[in-house]
């Protein structure tokens, strides 16, 4: 079939240049053999694309001097209708403020020796915005002996009171942030010792416990 005027549409234009559509039942080799679109010159002019869906490819054509076709480029041999994709770059400029925070759990000294059975308080220094503390007993092992308990910070001061453990040790206290464990702080180890005994003296020796009492 020729050229048919009414099927070929100009899709977009800018700068002297057009961009057209053109739909035909020709095969592709028809659409770009010598003279096919003689008859649209105007408005087909040098350097304009079509978009041609032929019967047995849809291809981009370039044209020419005198609406002369050029080769082109074959997009799809099945001759389906084209996609066209369309994509641009975003540029976001983002700005972020941010001021630091001051946040520290300190533990008080505590004893190098402690009794078993004893209690203990044990007190630290909180700064910054930390509403809890939670302060933890462990072994040498670092396994909780007690109980962790959660004390609020009041005056930037918290505290927790413990029974000692069992004669040992390597024991020591921590102290963290009770919503952000990550910030925490550890006593240096401790020795828990026996629960001291009363003796008595009788003919010159020590003698065991009598009576809860010693005698002098």
């Amino acid at each position: 079939m020729p050229f048919n005027a009414s099927d070929l549409t100009a899709l977009t234009a800018a700068n002297g240049f057009t961009l057209w559509h053109y739909r035909t039942p020709d095969p592709r080799a028809s659409v770009v053999a010598p003279g096919y679109f003689a008859g649209a010159e105007p408005p087909l002019l040098p350097g304009d694309i079509i978009i041609v869906q032929a019967a047995d490819a849809t291809a981009l054509v370039p044209i020419r001097g005198s609406a002369l076709a050029g080769g082109g480029v074959t997009v799809d041999l099945a001759g389906l209708t084209p996609n066209l994709l369309r994509s641009a770059t975003l540029l976001v400029d983002v700005m972020v403020s941010a001021a630091a925070t001051a946040r520290a759990v300190l533990l008080d000294a505590i004893p190098g020796v402690l009794v078993e059975a004893s209690s203990q308080t044990v007190a630290a220094t909180v700064t910054g915005p930390i509403a809890q503390a939670t302060f933890a007993l462990r072994d040498a092992n670092g396994a909780d002996v007690r109980p962790p308990q959660t004390a609020p910070v009041s005056a930037g001061r918290a505290s927790a009171t413990f029974v000692i453990p069992g004669a040992g040790s390597g024991y020591r206290f921590s102290v963290a942030d009770a919503s952000d464990p990550t910030l925490f702080n550890l006593s240096a180890p401790f020795v828990v010792s026996p629960l001291p005994r009363l003796l008595t003296e009788g003919g010159g020796r020590l003698l065991l416990e009598t009576g809860g009492t010693m005698i002098l």
